[in-house]
């Protein structure tokens, strides 16, 4: 089990930056698979960054060189870096953790998600 709670969403203008943070309620040091995703209303939520197996890093096309997800796991946090932002970004924002279940199942557990707003 594990809380998330998204934070550093904000209005920015196209071509700022944000940086979103992600504190979870327990240690993340053996926790591998965890990201970032993104969704619009009425659409699906999609992948934005995420980490998967070790520090092996998984990024969506649209945001390959302007985002970046790290860890900080001595502050049981991780943090999405958004450089170059377009109104295309805009979206809210959820963190995401996967952990593994009985029977080697895994169960996704989701943050309350952070709005961020890119104007043109």
């Amino acid at each position: 089990q594990v809380q998330l709670v998204e934070s550093g969403g904000g209005l920015v203008q196209a071509g700022g930056s944000l940086r979103l943070s992600c504190a979870a309620s327990r240690s993340i040091f053996s926790i591998n698979a965890m990201g970032w995703y993104r969704q619009v209303s009425g659409n699906q939520r999609e992948l934005v960054a995420a980490f998967t197996s070790g520090s092996s890093t998984n990024y969506a096309d649209s945001v390959k060189g302007r985002f970046t997800i790290s860890r900080d796991n001595a502050k049981n946090t991780v943090y999405l870096q958004m450089n170059s932002l377009k109104p295309e970004d805009t979206a809210v924002y959820y963190c995401n953790v996967k952990l593994v279940t009985l029977g080697n199942g895994s169960r996704d557990y989701w943050g309350k998600g952070t709005l961020v707003t890119v104007s043109s």
